[in-house]
């Protein structure tokens, strides 16, 4: 079933257009990876389904529900959560209370106590440290809290923008292997990343985005074989 669908989606930055007519789909429990060059639009698109940008042309549909127009924080009522680009976490609160931040979108409050569950079954790490302040946690430990506090809405589909961004190469396996959990427990996953080989590995399916449009698609295994894609993003050729 078709979770989340854009159709025809351009977005402007004043006269200049980041998003050329793109669409594309995700269903329902695929794990669906962006990737592109810096520039290309992969914030973008994900800033627009989260309804932090509004798009100048085309529509968004969620669950067959056209939510072009709706405001950003009904989405993650909706079920559409975003882990951002650059974590994004509060750094003078504590695990807990940055942890309390994302419970907003839930509808049954009663709801709590399973979202710390299962965050905490995932990161064992923020269950160890939850008094500690998230800003002085590593960069791995932060992006653990910034998907933690994402899924605690306990959303239907999980945006991820670039996980994997200034993590040393242990924390980046641990965080891919994670993202994997997460899809097998039934969430859906729609992941930006510039590490290409990874996010291939792990999509169902994929799409390349070259400055605001998509040229190439397929699954993960057809485009990490694409000789064209190996060449730009694999360092392949």
């Amino acid at each position: 079933m078709t979770l989340l669908e854009l159709k025809d989606v351009s977005v402007h930055y004043g006269r200049i257009k980041a998003i050329h007519d793109i669409s594309f789909s995700v269903e329902e429990g695929e794990i669906v990876s962006l990737i592109g060059a810096n520039g290309a639009g992969k914030t973008t698109t994900m800033r627009t389904i989260s309804g932090l940008l509004q798009p100048s042309s085309g529509s968004i549909l969620f669950d067959g529900q056209d939510i072009t127009k709706m405001k950003a924080h009904l989405r993650v009522v909706k079920g559409i959560s975003q882990s951002p680009e650059g974590r994004g976490i509060f750094p003078g609160m504590t695990v807990l209370e940055n942890l309390d931040m994302g419970t907003f979108g839930l509808k049954n409050k009663s709801g709590v106590a399973e979202s710390y569950e299962r965050v905490f079954s995932l990161f064992p790490r923020l269950d160890e440290r939850k008094k500690q302040l998230g800003g002085t946690m590593s960069g791995g430990e932060q992006q653990m809290l910034a998907i933690g506090r994402a899924l605690m809405s306990q959303p239907r589909v999980l945006l991820l923008d670039e996980p994997s961004m200034g993590l040393a190469p242990q924390f980046i396996r641990q965080i891919f292997k994670i993202i994997t959990e997460i899809n097998a427990q039934g969430t859906t996953v729609l992941l930006v990343e510039q590490n290409a080989n990874q996010a291939l590995a792990r999509a169902h399916r994929a799409f390349v985005l070259e400055t605001g449009a998509i040229t190439r698609t397929g699954t993960g295994k057809e485009l990490l074989a694409d000789p064209a894609v190996k060449e730009a993003y694999l360092g392949v050729g």
